[in-house]
């Protein structure tokens, strides 16, 4: 007979101690949304006491739209051969980092479709060239899929890709393609991406090589409890193995222009996203950061998620066109973004992708 309640796992999360997947599993069903917020926010505190909310200046372009992988909830890609495929060369993505530059960026976040025209050698003289015109620029470039991409096209290991993106100066990767790390989800979503070890093995092979990452999840689509489960589980249990991950990133699938469209006509609320947050904050206790998404969840949500156990707020995303295809635009200046994390009572600080503190703001006016 299960011992499990509201009174013994909120013992447990306060006192610092694991939770199990059962515990998670019933917390993640019946736990009350208030309840995870108090429990989230108390484990924000205890690993982070000052009340600083970070974000980091970034843009978010891309340099293809052509994709083979056929995801059905992707607004963004195009076949090849569609006419309205692109692919740009090096010094149009270059132009692209300068535009962010210029307006502050010290991060930019590169991706693209899945494209089995591009060699290697573009992708290493993307890194290469962006390290050396915009040394100050973090070149977070490319999902585990995209390096997967890069292995098969070139017919090199996925390790020795790494080792080569490395040496040409990258050393992190964002988390993109994770969707839900559970093979009967992504049998239906990405049948292409393969099943959930083929993100995760991207991923330990990264840290294995000095890589730092994030992990991301889209959710409301699909997916059931279980299925959150094994995806937190996986991410926890590959941050115990390597450490590599910085922090973990929910946002909600957008259904707009999607083949998804169709069975779901409508994105999941501000409530399941809230639960999310907390419920991440709670379950991943050995990732250092949550982050709250003011772009994918509105500004008002992004700012509740701040009490609810998240501590950085994400970036400028100063360009972004995946999320834009399915017609749901959210923008932000770094001045907004001072502004919605003092309103939200927190002390805003521009971060860098390690999360370096490069600048603090003043608080609020008491």
């Amino acid at each position: 007979m299960s011992t499990i309640c509201s009174e013994a796992i909120e013992e447990k999360v306060l006192s610092g101690a694991r939770l199990s997947r059962e515990e998670g599993l019933w917390l993640w069903q019946r736990g009350e949304l208030l309840e995870l917020a108090h429990l989230a926010s108390r484990v924000r505190l205890r690993l982070h006491p000052d009340p600083v909310v970070t974000f980091v200046v970034d843009s978010n372009p891309n340099y293809t739209n052509v994709c083979v992988t056929d995801c059905v909830f992707c607004a963004f890609y195009r076949k090849p051969g569609s006419p309205d495929a692109y692919t740009l060369t090096v010094e149009q993505v270059l132009e692209k980092v300068q535009r962010a530059v210029d307006q502050g960026a010290t991060t930019v976040l590169l991706q693209g479709g899945h494209n089995p025209a591009l060699p290697l050698d573009y992708y290493l003289e993307l890194v290469r060239r962006t390290r050396q015109r915009f040394p100050q620029v973090t070149p977070h470039f490319f999902t585990a899929s995209e390096i997967t991409t890069m292995a098969q096209v070139s017919g090199v290991a996925i390790r020795e890709v790494l080792e080569r993106l490395k040496a040409a100066g990258q050393f992190t990767l964002p988390g993109g393609g994770a969707e839900i790390l559970s093979d009967r989800i992504r049998r239906r979503l990405a049948t292409k991406k393969g099943p959930a070890e083929a993100w995760l093995s991207v991923h330990r092979q990264a840290h294995h090589v000095g890589f730092k990452s994030t992990a991301t999840m889209m959710f409301g689509h699909i997916e059931e409890a279980e299925d959150i489960l094994d995806h937190l589980e996986q991410i926890r249990a590959l941050q115990d193995e390597t450490g590599g991950f910085t922090a973990f990133i929910p946002w909600t699938f957008k259904p707009g222009n999607t083949p998804l469209q169709r069975h779901i006509p409508r994105h999941a609320g501000p409530t399941s996203y809230l639960r999310m947050i907390a419920f991440s904050r709670i379950y991943l206790d050995n990732v250092p950061h949550i982050q709250a998404s003011w772009f994918s969840e509105g500004k008002k949500t992004g700012q509740i998620a701040l009490h609810f156990g998240a501590d950085d707020f994400g970036g400028t995303l100063f360009e972004e066109n995946v999320h834009a295809a399915t017609s749901f635009i959210n923008t932000a200046t770094v001045e907004e973004l001072v502004t919605l994390i003092r309103e939200s009572g927190f002390h805003p600080a521009q971060r860098t992708t390690l999360y370096e503190i490069v600048r603090a703001f003043e608080p609020a006016a008491a």
